[in-house]
């Protein structure tokens, strides 16, 4: 969230005049930087990312300690990890999310909060959620640019030094770079990667450039192939449209790059009475958030609604009124509520879960599944203990056993990593073949992907087959994730 951003409850489609000006100049000056034509055309998605943000009460730009709304800067690590852990469930059991983006900062890392801090990072990864490490502007960094080179590094190394080795954790070099052109930010992207170069690629987001709101030259960088981008689009940004103008401006800033990209911050009111389901509505935030979830649904891209808790205080409240949900309760007995069900409902729908509860993750290499091959654990990225190496030949499968809630429809989706060419093979459910999906490449044996079916399901026990249709076997597979089923 940009520093500057401004909202008025009498006026809610009022922006900053300054915030406008910055980002049309800054779109309008990075455009010609570098060729637009240059990005891989799409062979992934980032789907598996259903998140949200966590912030502080106030916004992530702070010259001190982040201290997360709820949390309390006296508070032990296990008190952080007991609040967090009480916040993660209701974010999980309520709306399905599966990932947190967390700022980070140079007066947090380091110090003695940020060793009750990590009780955040460490509950989400507990619970198998991902995790997003974001850097904020905390006076290391002014304007858009980071003006303490050496405290920013010795901050990203001992994160990077702490958490690289998890495959949970994600690392987001810097929030809305909007100091830089588009040259200096990716030079700034490319050294930082190389001064850490065991992070594989596939956990590193990139932001776009100005205020995220634009990763088409990002993309375009080929010393960038193989990471993800951080996309940010408000509707702040460009005042009013109709709902195709939505579309396209959320479409055109993405360029050809969806399939790398993550939508890291977008939101709209959550407590005025909105009905987001609603698609024939005039107002500008539903157009803008139908838009946006009806893109993201159609290209399979992940999102992180901003905010899940704190952000920015306006409009005479104790609370940012873009939050999806409201904070209750005290110590560490702590809970959520959701202040929208339409502004879910849409954000469910963007994230291809419109099912009420979340899906169930099986992973490769445990029982009761089953591999034709080995389990290893030579590519990271990888979730669980490691991930089935299938032999190379016809019908070399990785089955799954799943048991769903209820019987019904249920979306199945495969996590994969193949560095090599396309790889078939047959869905089979329960002895039938339902299906046959290509497993395309995701550019290297660290870069997964997930690719989604609609299967039937009975109630009890189902078994679920990957099975190849080449000698050539199948991708690596990492994990199951199976969705609620609708009856």
């Amino acid at each position: 969230m940009s520093p500057t951003r401004t909202r008025s409850r009498s006026a809610p489609h009022t922006r900053s005049l300054r915030r406008t000006l910055v980002s049309v100049l800054s779109t309008l000056a990075l455009l010609p930087v570098v060729a637009l034509t240059g990005a891989s055309p799409a062979s992934a998605d980032t789907s598996q990312f259903r998140g949200v943000n966590w912030a502080v009460r106030g916004d992530n730009f702070v010259t001190g300690p982040l201290v997360l709304d709820g949390l309390n800067q006296s508070d032990s690590y296990s008190t952080v990890r007991a609040k967090a852990d009480a916040v993660y469930n209701g974010f999980k059991n309520q709306l399905g999310v599966n990932t947190v983006r967390l700022p980070v900062n140079t007066h947090t890392v380091g110090t003695s909060w940020w060793n009750a801090y990590r009780g955040t990072i460490d509950a989400a990864t507990a619970q198998g959620f991902k995790v997003i490490l974001a850097y904020w502007e905390d006076g290391a960094a002014s304007g858009g640019r980071i003006t303490n080179m050496n405290a920013f590094n010795s901050m990203w190394n001992t994160v990077t030094a702490q958490y690289g080795s998890n495959s949970l954790v994600y690392f987001e070099p810097m929030n809305e770079p909007h100091g830089y052109s588009a040259s200096q930010w990716i030079n700034l992207a490319v050294s930082w990667i190389n001064a850490r170069a065991s992070i594989p690629k596939g956990r590193i987001l990139v932001g776009g450039t100005g205020y995220s709101q634009d990763v088409r030259p990002v993309c375009a960088d080929t010393r960038l192939d193989g990471t993800l981008l951080s996309y940010h689009h408000y509707a702040f940004f460009y005042g009013e449209m109709d709902y195709n103008g939505w579309v396209q401006s959320f479409r055109q800033r993405l360029g050809n790059c969806a399939s790398r990209s993550v939508l890291t911050e977008f939101g709209a009111p959550m407590d005025t009475g909105l009905n987001y389901n609603n698609a024939n509505s005039s107002n500008n935030f539903v157009r803008y958030l139908r838009a946006d979830t009806d893109s993201l649904r159609a290209l399979r891209m992940g999102a992180v609604y901003w905010p899940a808790l704190g952000g920015k205080i306006t409009a005479g409240q104790n609370y940012d009124w873009y939050s999806m949900f409201a904070l209750h309760g005290s110590g560490t007995n702590l809970s959520v509520s959701i202040r929208s069900s339409t502004g879910a409902d849409r954000l469910r729908h963007g994230w291809g879960a419109d099912g009420p509860q979340p899906g169930q993750r099986y992973e490769a290499e445990s029982a009761p599944a089953v591999c034709d091959g080995t389990i290893d654990t030579n590519h990271a990225g990888y979730s669980g203990s490691g991930f089935c190496n299938g032999s190379n030949a016809v019908g070399a499968a990785a089955q799954f056993t799943v048991t769903p809630a209820a019987a019904g429809t249920a979306t199945v989706s495969v996590r994969f990593a193949n560095g090599s060419a396309t790889r078939p093979a047959n869905v089979i459910v329960n002895g039938t073949t339902v299906a046959t999906v290509s497993f395309e490449s995701t550019s290297s044996w660290s870069a997964w992907s997930t690719k989604s079916v609609p299967v039937s399901l009975n109630g009890g026990s189902n078994t679920i087959r990957i099975a190849p249709t080449t000698a050539a076997g199948l991708p690596n597979v990492d994990s199951l994730d199976v969705g609620a089923a609708a009856a």
